[in-house]
């Protein structure tokens, strides 16, 4: 099976340089173009990596909004019915980023030392949670099919999400793909709406009794922070492209034609 960790679109505090940890940052107009390119994009390689049976998502709404995107694009026919039927996306409180403290809303660099940040600690609890009450049912369920499984969440806590993957099925040889700083809380880059793609399979040939199920399984990781999705975008000039999306308004489509024509008419009269 292949596992799709994701990390959310562009929000207005990514925007703005504020940590968000906790805070519901909405997706900014130019965010909700990203996951939209994603969906299409996870879409279009189902046929490769195999079909997506499982999305879980943070409950923080611009990690649910990209896997809405993602569930859209996804949808598939149910058997000869003429209905497209859905995937759900399954909100996971555990799933919310590194709680900042009194740092939250407050710009990078003026984060206090004593605000009462999340600890580590607390976050590799969150993980375990949903490690055994989700994921790893379900990966021993799909390990040998093909499979693709996606999580969306946040940059910190993705990475903790990857060491504790990385614990229970250790690859069968080191992958010069995940950076090696011991202590660090950062294995793997993620920019918005980047994924990791991992295959997740039974070792060969192991037929030791002693091996627990755990330890018959390992991960490779095939690629980190993949933006493929995105190649040829450009956010729009004038500050749009870092409003807050409001799905009340023009389509999107319809937003960035104007601003396109606009420019044209510009250029015309100079």
């Amino acid at each position: 099976m292949r596992l799709l960790l994701v990390r959310h679109g562009e929000s207005v505090d990514n925007v703005a340089g504020l940590y968000a940890g906790s805070r519901d940052s909405s997706l900014t107009n130019h965010g909700v173009i990203q996951v939209k390119r994603l969906g299409m994009h996870v879409a279009s390689r189902c046929a490769t990596i195999g079909p997506v049976q499982y999305i879980f998502s943070s409950n923080l709404e611009r990690a649910y909004q990209t896997a809405e995107a993602i569930a859209d694009a996804c949808q598939t026919h149910d058997g000869n019915s003429t209905p497209l039927v859905k995937l759900d996306v399954i909100r996971i409180q555990d799933l919310r980023e590194k709680d900042f403290g009194s740092s939250e809303g407050k710009k990078f660099g003026a984060k206090e030392k004593d605000d009462g940040s999340e600890s580590p600690e607390s976050m590799r609890k969150r993980i375990d949670r949903f490690f055994d009450q989700h994921l790893s049912p379900i990966i021993g369920q799909l390990a040998a099919e093909g499979a693709t499984v996606v999580v969306v969440s946040h940059g910190i806590i993705l990475n903790v999400l990857l060491k504790a993957l990385l614990s229970r099925y250790p690859p069968k040889s080191a992958s010069s793909l995940i950076g090696d700083r011991p202590g660090s809380e950062h294995l793997a880059p993620w920019s918005n709406t980047g994924v990791l793609q991992a295959i997740i399979e039974p070792l060969d040939n192991c037929t030791s009794p002693h091996m627990d199920g755990a330890k018959t399984i390992h991960m490779l990781v095939e690629h980190t922070n993949n933006l493929d999705h995105l190649q040829g975008l450009k956010k729009t000039r004038g500050g749009i492209g870092s409003a807050k999306f409001d799905s009340r308004q023009r389509t999107m489509d319809s937003f960035f034609a104007s601003a396109s024509k606009k420019r044209k008419f510009d250029d015309a009269k100079e």
